[in-house]
């Protein structure tokens, strides 16, 4: 029987061919073996009454035709001929190059005429694998695919699965949840037309009887609308995970000839639960990102909202120089027409009256304090005010003869149109030569609405976003990019490999904020969560924290400064420099460094470890009531270290105390030791 067997970092991913070449099956997916196991834990050759062998086969890509009564990846139909696809396995390619593998199998239906190739991509640098599918119509008429996902994952649930998932809205994205699914399905679906607020398309999949045990994480790279289905059954003892678009306006039609490539699937394997997972994630997003260093910013959001004038502006930039601020961003207003939410978007030219000596001697000031100079926009975002509008009605998303939804006083560009999204990147590409940029902000504040009929709008508009996005990186490699869309709403790996870092909420308030991190560093690395200090006290846990709860909490990704520091007196300054001082010390290993968190932010109290090197950063946080009165007893809180070498020895830089990685590991240390702080930075250092 043919077999595949591929290889991660530390795992193995192995497929078999059916006997008689009607699907491709998983046999086996874990610890990494060097033997192709014969049989795998996922094989199945018994009895199957009133089933058919695929319907109970860990099958890799099922096909309405080939299965009947399980879950589908494809449904394919043509009109008038045979809607299902009953396809045979007619080849395959396997190379390997530089550490990574890929295998590409084919398989064709003749009497549909349509050939289809599952796709996979792994590397000994990571453990992730990728999967994607090529279908094509190989007839002369055209093809609807009215189901058409990237892949599927079965994972060995023996009593059930404990699935994990993040959730939540705006002001409250990545809330962490869970559910456990015996019998039946769970579905994430998102049809906002970007990644969502709701939900993230990422799913980890647990043995109900192994909490911390083998852990199955997927996730989903793609930045339109999108489904996961996890469907378990105990008594077969496995759990299946569908992952791909979701068509909304309209199936997918294909003309003939034409291929439809499905966003990469993505799936890693963890021994170590929910935690190692999380870390598995990191690592392969280390490996997408570029070689850049993600500077300290200044917002101005905060400090002047619409309000945007070239003297105050200069002024705030003074200000940010003075405390160790890297980089000034301009946030909204800033254009013609952007007085108020109302008009603006879509005429991207700097305001004359806002700068009267120029924008050109605006950016040139900034530059002259030692500032990189930034810039928010929204290229998708069309006011019904603007000149875009007015020249270009029929740009934007809309049904002819029916009214039209404005969100936040807004329509949306369709970037699926040529024309438009020609327009979008040459604005860009305009201001990016023509000003002193390096950082640019991309938001993207409403889900598409009243997008009409036509072919694949969902998918012509993001792959356009995509292609926009690589053609700045290409042409402005200096600029660093930053996603962000009303919050979190386009978190998602397609977007990682394409933007440097992310905005995961609107909401800064320390407590907030703290829960959202948490959820975020489950599926994305440090690297790619940007957070302010500001003065914002939250939506939901008000609760006043301390300055040092403020800067700690941002710290603990890509620190920036979003308050509004005109009002901050010197001692206030003097804080925020020693702050960003010592968050410029220990960047690289915030940002680059193994993740261990610990506890959770909901509870009396929270740790996050950094570890890279030999540089361990630890930063924790009293997040419940202080204890209050010295007359009660209440020993502090111990944080074991993960990331220390029980055979190496630290020193501490706050009191300059040394320590054996064994004791640290073992006893563990008490980062805040009374109730007059509710956070603190501990910095070990191997001696």
């Amino acid at each position: 029987m043919t077999r595949w067997a591929l290889r991660t970092a530390t795992t193995s991913y192995q497929v078999r061919l059916a006997l008689d070449g009607a699907w491709a099956e998983l046999a086996y997916w874990g610890p990494a073996v060097e033997e192709t196991l014969v049989p795998g834990p996922l094989e199945y050759a018994g009895p199957t009454p009133y089933s058919t062998a695929a319907d109970v086969a860990a099958c890799e890509y099922a096909p309405f035709g080939v299965r009947h009564f399980a879950q589908l990846d494809l449904i394919a139909e043509r009109e008038g001929g045979v809607r299902g696809t009953l396809w045979r396995y007619s080849g395959d390619d396997l190379a390997d190059k530089d550490g990574t593998t890929e295998l590409r199998l084919r398989f064709a239906d003749a009497s549909q005429r349509l050939t289809a190739t599952l796709c996979y991509r792994v590397s000994r640098d990571h453990d992730v694998v990728e999967r994607w599918a090529e279908i094509t119509n190989e007839a002369d008429t055209p093809l609807r695919l009215e189901r058409s996902r990237s892949a599927a994952f079965t994972m060995p649930t023996p009593g059930g699965a404990r699935l994990h998932y993040l959730h939540g809205r705006w002001a409250q994205e990545f809330q962490t949840g869970q559910v456990e699914l015996r019998h039946g399905r769970f579905t994430l679906e998102n049809r906002l037309g970007v990644t969502g607020l709701a939900h993230s398309p990422w799913l980890a999949v647990q043995p109900l009887d192994e909490p911390d045990g083998p852990t199955w994480s997927t996730a989903l790279a793609w930045s339109g609308s999108w489904a996961i289905d996890a469907d378990a059954d105990s008594a077969e003892g496995v759990t299946r995970v569908s992952l791909g678009r979701l068509p909304v306006e309209s199936a997918i039609e294909l003309a003939p000839g034409e291929t439809f490539t499905s966003p990469p699937a993505c799936g890693l394997y963890s021994p170590d639960g929910l935690a190692g997972a999380a870390r598995a994630w990191h690592a392969y997003q280390r490996r997408l990102r570029r070689d850049v260093r993600l500077p300290v910013v200044y917002n101005s959001w905060f400090a002047t909202e619409f309000r945007v004038r070239a003297e105050e502006q200069i002024e705030l930039a003074r200000k940010a120089a003075a405390i160790g601020v890297e980089t000034f961003v301009v946030d909204d207003g800033w254009f013609v027409g952007r007085d108020d939410d109302r008009g603006g978007l879509g005429d991207w030219e700097p305001d004359p009256v806002k700068f009267p000596g120029g924008f050109d001697r605006f950016v040139a000031q900034v530059r002259e304090l030692g500032l990189g100079f930034g810039l928010w926009v929204e290229p998708e975002g069309v006011s019904p005010r603007s000149r875009l509008y007015a020249e270009h009605p029929d740009w934007v998303y809309q049904v002819p003869g029916r009214p039209m939804t404005t969100i936040r006083n807004q329509y949306v560009l369709n970037l699926g149109r040529a024309d438009a999204a020609a327009w979008a990147h040459a604005a860009l590409d305009r201001l990016l030569s023509r000003y002193d940029i390096s950082y640019l902000k991309w938001d993207m504040n409403r889900p598409m609405t009243e997008r009409g009929a036509g072919a694949d709008l969902d998918g012509r508009h993001v792959a356009n976003y995509y292609a926009i996005l690589e053609a700045l990186r290409r042409d402005h490699p200096g600029v660093v990019v930053e996603g962000c869309a009303a919050g979190g709403g386009r978190a998602d790996l397609a977007t990682v490999a394409r933007c440097d870092v992310l905005w995961p909420s609107d909401n800064t308030g320390p407590l907030d904020r703290l829960v959202v991190q948490h959820g975020f560093l489950q599926a994305f690395a440090p690297h790619l969560m940007s957070s302010w200090v500001t003065d914002d006290p939250g939506f939901f846990a008000t609760s006043p924290r301390s300055r040092d709860f403020r800067y700690v909490t941002a710290m603990a990704g890509v620190l920036g400064i979003g308050a509004d520091i005109s009002a901050w007196d010197q001692e206030r300054l003097d804080e925020a420099a020693r702050w960003i001082g010592l968050y410029r010390s220990v960047r690289d290993v915030v940002q680059l460094g193994e993740v261990h968190r610990h506890g959770d932010p909901r509870g009396p109290f929270y740790a996050v470890e950094y570890t890279r090197d030999d540089t361990v950063v630890l930063l924790s946080w009293r997040t419940g009531h202080a204890r209050g009165s010295a007359t009660h007893v209440s020993r502090p809180p111990r944080v074991r270290p993960r990331g220390v070498d029980p055979a190496a020895r630290y020193r501490r830089r706050d009191d300059d105390s040394r320590h054996s990685g064994a004791a640290l590991a073992a006893a563990g240390l008490a980062p805040l030791p009374d109730d007059t702080t509710d956070a603190s930075v501990v910095i070990l250092d191997r001696v």
